[in-house]
C-alpha cells in the first residue's frame, strides 16, 4: 500500500516538542510543510506559543517563531490534530536508567496515536531506541488501534543525527538513514524527507539496522573521545600539547579517509553520548554478546570531570593556595560549547567538586536558562563576567560560547585575585592566546596542555 499522497506539500505533526522534535519542526515548517508540534507539557506549548524558546540552539528559535507567525507550525497539546496529517514523526525522550531503555514516553506517544490513526498515513519514529524496538514495542502499540502496520499504515525508523550546535545545518544536509517495516514504508519514508528537506536517504535493509546506526555513530563518539581524554592526560604528564599531537596525527591518511582523533575537554555530556553507548551494551548483553569498550570509555569520559578539578588543585598549590577558601569563576556551565544545554552537564560534578573542597564558585554562562542553572546547581548565575572574575583565584573555562569572545581576561586583569589561574576545559585557546596569558601575570592548563 502506499503510504504517502504524491501532493507537492505534504503535512506533518512532530510528537514530542523538545530539542530534536523542535528542530524536526521548525526546519519542515520552513520548507514548507504544514506542522503540527504535540508536546504533552503545557508549560512548554504555552511558551512556544508566546514566541520563548528553551534552546539556545542558533537559528532555532528564529524559524520556529517564523514558522508560527506564518501558521505552517501549530503547536498543541491535543493529539487530535494528527489525524489530518500526512506524516507523523515520533521525537519523544528515550532515557536509560541503568543501562535499560525507560520506555515510558514512547509507549504513552503510541498508545495515544493508536487510536486517531487513519489509513495511508506514515508514522516515522526518530526516538533513539536499541534493535528491536521498532518492530517488537512500537508496531504492537501502534496497531491496538485497530490498524495493521505494513498494511493499512506504514511505520519507519529514521535515526536522529543532530549535534547541537549545528542542528540545523547538519538536518539540511546530513544523508538520512531509513528501516522501514515494510519496502512501502521506507519507500514512502524517503519520499518525505527527499521531497521536503532534499537530503539524500540512505535506506536500510531492515529496521534494526537503522536503529544500529545511531547508536553505532554514538559508540564510536563517546570511544574516540575517551581515547582522546587519555591522550590527553599522557600529553599532560609529558609536558606535550595534546593539540599539537592530535593536530599531526589527522593528517595520516586511512580507509577513505584521515585519521581522526577527535578533542579532550571536561567531560561528556548531553542526553545521547551518555546513554546511548548503554544501549548498545545492553542490547549485546541480551544476546549474550560482551562488549567491552563501551564501559571503559564510559569509565574514562566519566572521570574528566574530577580530572579537571585536581588540575584547578594542582594550579592553585602552585601559587601557594588551597582550595579551600579560592574563588573559582566557571565560564560555561552547558554540556558543549555554544549550547545552553545542561543535560548531563560534566560542569555539575566539576562545580560540586570545588564546592565540596571549600571553594566559592560564582557561574556565567549566557546562554544557559538562568532559572535552571539554580535548579540544577543550587545557585544563581552571575550576570556579569566581571561579576564573575571579581576576586577569582582561577578561571575555569568549561564551555566557550563564542560570546565569551568579547571577554578579554587580561583586559580585565584587574578584577581577578594576583597570580590567576586558567584552567581550559574546553576553550582549546591558541598558542598565541596562551603566551599572552602568561606574559599578563596568569597561569595556564589545559586539558592534556
Amino acid at each position: 500500500m502506499q503510504f504517502l499522497s504524491e501532493q507537492e506539500n505534504s503535512s506533518a505533526a512532530v510528537i514530542g516538542m523538545g530539542y530534536v522534535g523542535s528542530a524536526v519542526a521548525g526546519v519542515l515548517a520552513g520548507e514548507g510543510v504544514d506542522v503540527v508540534g504535540i508536546d504533552v507539557n503545557p508549560s512548554l506549548v504555552a511558551q512556544l506559543e508566546q514566541r520563548r524558546c528553551w534552546f539556545s540552539e542558533p537559528g532555532l528559535p528564529e524559524l520556529l517563531y517564523s514558522g508560527l507567525d506564518s501558521g505552517r507550525l501549530r503547536v498543541t497539546t491535543d493529539y487530535d490534530l494528527v489525524s489530518g496529517v500526512d506524516v507523523v514523526i515520533i521525537a519523544v525522550g528515550t532515557p536509560v536508567q541503568d543501562t535499560e531503555l525507560v520506555d515510558t514516553y514512547l509507549r504513552t506517544a503510541c498508545t495515544e496515536l493508536a487510536p486517531r490513526l487513519r489509513k495511508g498515513q506514515l508514522v516515522i519514529l526518530k526516538s533513539t531506541v536499541p534493535p528491536g524496538v521498532s518492530r517488537n514495542v512500537v508496531a504492537p502499540l501502534l496497531e491496538s488501534g485497530g490498524l495493521k502496520v505494513g498494511e493499512d499504515i506504514g511505520l519507519a525508523f529514521c535515526p536522529e543525527r543532530l549535534s547541537e550546535g549545528q542542528a540545523l545545518q547538519e538536518m539540511r544536509t546530513f544523508p538520512i538513514a531509513i528501516g522501514g517495516f515494510c519496502p512501502d514504508s521506507a519507500a514512502a519514508a524517503a519520499a518525505f524527507w527527499e521531497q521536503t528537506v532534499g537530503v539524500r536517504t540512505i535506506t536500510c535493509t531492515s529496521m534494526e539496522s537503522a536503529e544500529m546506526v545511531k547508536l553505532a555513530s554514538n559508540w564510536w563518539i563517546d570511544h574516540n573521545i575517551a581515547m582522546a581524554n587519555e591522550l590527553a592526560m599522557l600529553c599532560g604528564a609529558l609536558d606535550v600539547d595534546v593539540l599539537e599531537v592530535i593536530g599531526a596525527t589527522n593528517t595520516m591518511r586511512k580507509g577513505s579517509g584521515n585519521v581522526n582523533i577527535l578533542l579532550p575537554s571536561v567531560g561528556v555530556g548531553g542526553s545521547c553520548l551518555t546513554k546511548d553507548p548503554w544501549m548498545v551494551w545492553r542490547a549485546a548483553r541480551d544476546r549474550d554478546v560482551e562488549l567491552e569498550t563501551i564501559a571503559v570509555a564510559r569509565e574514562v569520559n566519566d572521570s574528566m570531570p574530577a580530572y579537571t578539578v585536581d588540575l584547578i588543585t594542582d594550579e592553585l598549590a602552585r601559587t601557594g593556595r588551597t582550595l579551600a577558601g579560592s574563588k573559582i569563576a566557571i565560564f560555561g556551565v552547558a554540556f558543549k560549547n555554544n549550547t545552553g544545554d545542561l543535560r548531563a552537564t560534566p560542569a555539575l560534578p566539576v562545580v560540586t567538586r570545588l564546592q565540596q573542597g571549600g571553594a566559592e564558585v560564582a557561574i556565567f554562562d549566557p546562554l544557559a536558562d538562568a532559572g535552571e542553572v539554580k535548579k540544577i546547581f543550587g545557585q544563581a548565575p552571575v550576570e556579569t563576567a566581571r561579576e564573575a572574575l571579581s576576586g577569582a583565584d582561577c578561571i575555569a573555562v568549561l564551555a566557550r560560547h563564542d560570546q565569551f569572545d568579547d571577554v578579554d581576561f587580561v583586559a580585565l586583569r584587574d578584577a581577578v585575585a594576583p597570580s590567576c589561574v586558567i584552567i581550559d576545559g574546553r576553550a582549546y585557546y591558541s598558542r598565541e592566546t596562551i603566551d599572552r596569558f602568561r606574559e599578563n601575570g596568569f597561569a595556564y592548563r589545559g586539558i592534556g596542555r
